[in-house]
This record gives structure tokens, C-alpha cells and sequence, in this order.
């Protein structure tokens, strides 16, 4: 056991070992004082199963754990004759379950050695950038406390093609630190004649105490089972995960013999493991996979966290986030200018959140015109504009589970359209040029209509041909408005059904559409005052009225 803080729980879990009949040899780090480790041992002076071995300087990557454990299993092998297999142990791991069910386990396999052993080829999580060269390469210094001189070192040698070459028979191979030898093979590599050229070797190996042993082995034992009986998981960083009170009934569900890491104040898990009620677990072959999709959930969460929250500790780059927004959403450009109670239809049909222009100058239109909307987004346009991605980004999260509908318009903020762009959850549908509805049924100067239009028209182009880019991921529906008014009701079926319905049912009303007559003039106006208005499609000069406040002929909708 390798001990180099919280000696009270060492002291508890090697009390548990042997009072099951195992012998125990601990290593403590050198860094540990003098006064806290003559406490230590003499806690043991009671115990004849217990020893220390000569204590090394044990720091993260470097071979002071190789020696410790070399020096802790020589030990072993030497004062204790009768042991058959050899467990590497922490001062941080726990058992999970009665040490006579390990003891039972190895003994009915006792030529098989349990040690995470796999090729450099094969191994997917080494975290650094060094497989290979951590081999081929030298490392001196200290990773944790000279890093620079680490990083220029490694990258002097990448210049000058420094290339160390590996002793005549080993095929260096990666895995964990907590293995389970016979002594047949720990033996075997403790007193092999060639010993001490593989020492010299590794002793210039970046984190040894993960290759050592696991490359040894593999020129020594008859059975490896390349798996380690120690439950231990690491995040992306490579970092151990660290086991609470709270995960109690995981490492139960895990049937692994020991855990590791434990934390010192895990009051509850030191009870629980260590006491008989312990006993009362079901004898099973340790799995630690039956956990594994927790730990990839919270890596998962951890590096990628969800779709559509943001928060100052992971604002990811542009492009970079885990989905833009949280759900789904639908946005509508030109409806409300071509149907004057569209808002409350979309509303009653599909009893979705319909709001109305978010992005309008004059600030934010919430449904029912609230000044305020969950999670306290604000109608001001100052606020709104401070950050207007942000703002469409957190009404999407704060109203998950809930339809969202909004208009949006050439004359809108449109500093929000790039984000819709990219997002795969917004639904875009936009009838063209139907911002000149508006602008035909106002009494302003006709040149001051003309210029408006031009600038409209020029924004709704631009927004449109970034919706047809290649790289757009929202899903997009365009009609020009002369191809709309053909067969409303059909398009109106279409973007309904894709938010979905209340009674499932095809739409039996429509919205009620704006008196469009004169409306092709207008165009014609606009055309002879030099302006081309391309949007809105082919409108005849000499077409009849479109006034549909009047009742229409009856619709059909060809399925």
C-alpha cells in the first residue's frame, strides 16, 4: 500500500486487510515528516502483519513509485512465504467488498496475473500527446513543477531527433498502476539478471509506474488478464475521479473488489465498506462496465455540457458549443405582415408560445406584450441588444419543454441571424418580400417608400442567400409572396404541422389575410421610380383584386 496523506484512513483500511489474514507492507512518501510517520507506524507495533518498507520520494510521473513498489513488493515476497498474489493498493482505495471473496477469487486462479496491459497502438486514453515518445524520449524534469522546462526539453529533442532505443525484447505497453501479480511473476521481474538495464531504461520513461510493470509482465506470466480488479475511472484530463458518500449504491452496483479514489471525508463509505454489513453483498465477477455509462455521462457533461446553456466557466468558441440552442423553435418572417391576426391563429392552432417580433427596434414583443418573460428576460432593447444571441439563446433555455414561435423581419435587429443560421433546431420560414404589405397599406411619402424598400429588400436578400450558404443547418421554407397567396392554405398546413397541432387534424381556418388590392401597382410604382422589387415574386399588373377579408371559394388540399 502506497501512503502519502490521510494516514488515519490508511490506517483504517490496513487494519481491514489484515484482520482477514492479509499481510500488509506499506510504503510512505519521503515528503510525509518524520513525526507523522513514526505516529504512523507505531499505531501498527500491535499488528505482526504489517511492515514498511524503505520509503522513496513518490511524485506524479516520475520513478519514485516504480522504487516504492519494488521495494514494498521485495519486502512482501521476502517476509511473507505463503502469499500467492501480490495487490497493489493506494492509500485512497477502498474495498468494496469482503476481503475473503478476493481471497477465494485469486485462489481458484492462481496462475492468472490481473493487469491493465494493451499496446501503445491500442490505447485511447493517454492524455498529453506522448505515447511512443514517452518511450523514445527523455524526461528529467518534472512535469507538475518545471513544466516549461518539461514542454522545451521534449520539443529539443523532437528538433534534434532524439531517439532512445528500447532494450532487445520488450513491446512497451500502457495501463493501470493498481495491478494483482503472482508472485511467480513478480518475482520473475524483481529478479531478473537484466534488471537493472530495465530500470536505467525506464527510469527516463514519462510516468513508469503506468508501463513498467504492465511491459514486464508481459515477457513473465503464462495468464494475464489485462483488466485491473481496482475500480478506478478518469476524466478527459486524466485525472481520477473521486468517489462520495453519494456514490454508495454505484460502487455497490460496480461488484468490484476495491475503489479508488475514496475522499478522506467520506464518512459513510468507510463505514459501510468496512464494517460486516459489507458481507451481505452477492458473490459476482467484478464489472466494472455496468458503470461505465454514468462516467461517460458526466464526461460528456463535463467537456460538452448541454445543449444550449451557456455559463462564464464554459463559453465555448464560435462554432465549438454542444448545440446552439436547447430545443427546437420556429421562426416566421412575413406572416404577420401578410395576415393581420396571425399571432393569435398560430397561437389557437398549434397552442404553441407565439411571440411577436423579439428583435423589433423598439425592443422586445413578448406574447401578450409582458415587459417581462421567464427567467426575467426583459422587452428593453438596450438589455436585449447588450447581447442579442445570448438573448434569443437563454428564452429557448429557460422555456425547454414548450414550443417557441417568433416573427422576424428585414427591419429587426439582425444581429441574431447568424445564430439562427448555424442552429439545427430553428425552423425558418419566410415569405418573401411580404415586408411591402406594410408599406403599401401606410400613408407615408412614396419616396420615402421607395427608399425603405430598397434598404428591406436588400437585408431580407442577404438573410435569405445566408440561409441557402452551404454551411446553414437551420431548416428552411421560402416562398415569394406571389407563390404564397396561390395556395395558402397548403403552405400555412405545412409549417403547422411541423410544430405540430392540437387535434392532429388538418387546419379548418385560416388567418385572416391582409386587402392586397392595389397591390401589384404599388410594385409597379416602386418599379417606375427606379427600384426593382425581386422578392415578392411575379404580380401581374392587370391582376384581378386579392381581397381575402371577403369569403374565398372553398379550399382543398391535395395530400
Amino acid at each position: 500500500m502506497l501512503v502519502h496523506r490521510d494516514l488515519h484512513r490508511a490506517k483504517q483500511v490496513a487494519r481491514h486487510w489484515t484482520a482477514a489474514g492479509c499481510p500488509v507492507v506499506l510504503h510512505v512518501d519521503s515528503n510525509v515528516s518524520d513525526a507523522s510517520f513514526d505516529t504512523f507506524r507505531n499505531a501498527f507495533a500491535d499488528d505482526p502483519l504489517v511492515r514498511f518498507c524503505a520509503r522513496h520520494r513518490c511524485e506524479w510521473g516520475t520513478w519514485g513509485i516504480v522504487a516504492a513498489s519494488q521495494s514494498a513488493s521485495e519486502l512482501l515476497l521476502g517476509e511473507f512465504p505463503d502469499v500467492h498474489h501480490v495487490y497493489m493498493a493506494s492509500g485512497s482505495c477502498l474495498p468494496l467488498r469482503p476481503v475473503q471473496e478476493l481471497i477465494d477469487y485469486l485462489a481458484a486462479r492462481p496462475r492468472t496475473d490481473f493487469i491493465e496491459s494493451v499496446t501503445i497502438a491500442d490505447v485511447p486514453w493517454t492524455v498529453g500527446g506522448l505515447d511512443i515518445e514517452r518511450f523514445t524520449l527523455r524526461f528529467p524534469f518534472s512535469w507538475k513543477r518545471n513544466r516549461r522546462l518539461f514542454d522545451r526539453y521534449v520539443r529539443l529533442q523532437r528538433r534534434l531527433r532524439v531517439r532512445r532505443r528500447i532494450p532487445d525484447g520488450l513491446v512497451p505497453h500502457l495501463g493501470s498502476q493498481w495491478w494483482c501479480l503472482t508472485r511467480q511473476t513478480l518475482s520473475a521481474i524483481l529478479q531478473d539478471p537484466l534488471r537493472p538495464r530495465y530500470d536505467r531504461f525506464f527510469r527516463r520513461v514519462w510516468i513508469p509506474d503506468e508501463s513498467y510493470y504492465q511491459t514486464l509482465a508481459r515477457r513473465y506470466s503464462s495468464d494475464i488478464q489485462s483488466r485491473s480488479l481496482t475500480l478506478s475511472k478518469f476524466d478527459h484530463q486524466g485525472k481520477p475521479h473521486v468517489f462520495y458518500d453519494d456514490h454508495l449504491q454505484l460502487l455497490r452496483r460496480s461488484d468490484c473488489f476495491v475503489a479508488r479514489k475514496i475522499w478522506p471525508r467520506a464518512d459513510r463509505l468507510y463505514r459501510t465498506f468496512l464494517s460486516d454489513k459489507a458481507g451481505k453483498m452477492k458473490q459476482a465477477e467484478p464489472m466494472p462496465g455496468r458503470i461505465d455509462r454514468v462516467f461517460a455521462k458526466a464526461a460528456e457533461r463535463r467537456t460538452w455540457g448541454r445543449a444550449g446553456l451557456y455559463m462564464h466557466s464554459r463559453m465555448p468558441r464560435p462554432g465549438r458549443e454542444h448545440g446552439v440552442t436547447a430545443a427546437p423553435y420556429s421562426v416566421f418572417q412575413g406572416f404577420a405582415d401578410l395576415f393581420t391576426d396571425f399571432e393569435p391563429w398560430l397561437a389557437k392552432v398549434t397552442g404553441a408560445q407565439v411571440h411577436g417580433h423579439l428583435y423589433a427596434p423598439a425592443g422586445a414583443e413578448f406574447a401578450g406584450r409582458q415587459r417581462h418573460f421567464k427567467g426575467s428576460l426583459s422587452a428593453d432593447r438596450a438589455q436585449r441588444d447588450y447581447a442579442p444571441q445570448s438573448f434569443l439563446t437563454n428564452l429557448i433555455w429557460n422555456t425547454r419543454g414548450e414550443r417557441q414561435c417568433f416573427q422576424f423581419g428585414p427591419a429587426d435587429n439582425q444581429a441574431v441571424a447568424g445564430l439562427m443560421r448555424r442552429d439545427q433546431n430553428a425552423q425558418i420560414s419566410i415569405i418573401s418580400g411580404a415586408w411591402a404589405v406594410p408599406l403599401f397599406r401606410s400613408n407615408r411619402n412614396f419616396a420615402d417608400l421607395r427608399r425603405e424598400a430598397a434598404r428591406l429588400q436588400k437585408i431580407e436578400s442577404l438573410f435569405i442567400a445566408d440561409l441557402r450558404a452551404v454551411e446553414s443547418k437551420a431548416k428552411v421554407r421560402i416562398w415569394t409572396l406571389a407563390e404564397f397567396i396561390e395556395s395558402p392554405m397548403e403552405h400555412l398546413q405545412q409549417i403547422t404541422e411541423e410544430i405540430g397541432t392540437r387535434d392532429k387534424n388538418r387546419v379548418k381556418e385560416a388567418p385572416t389575410m391582409s386587402d392586397l388590392t392595389g397591390f401589384a401597382q404599388f410594385l409597379q410604382n416602386l418599379k417606375n421610380q427606379g427600384m426593382q422589387p425581386y422578392l415578392m415574386g411575379d404580380f401581374a399588373a392587370d391582376a384581378a383584386p386579392l381581397n381575402r377579408a371577403e369569403p374565398p371559394r372553398k379550399p382543398f388540399l391535395v395530400r
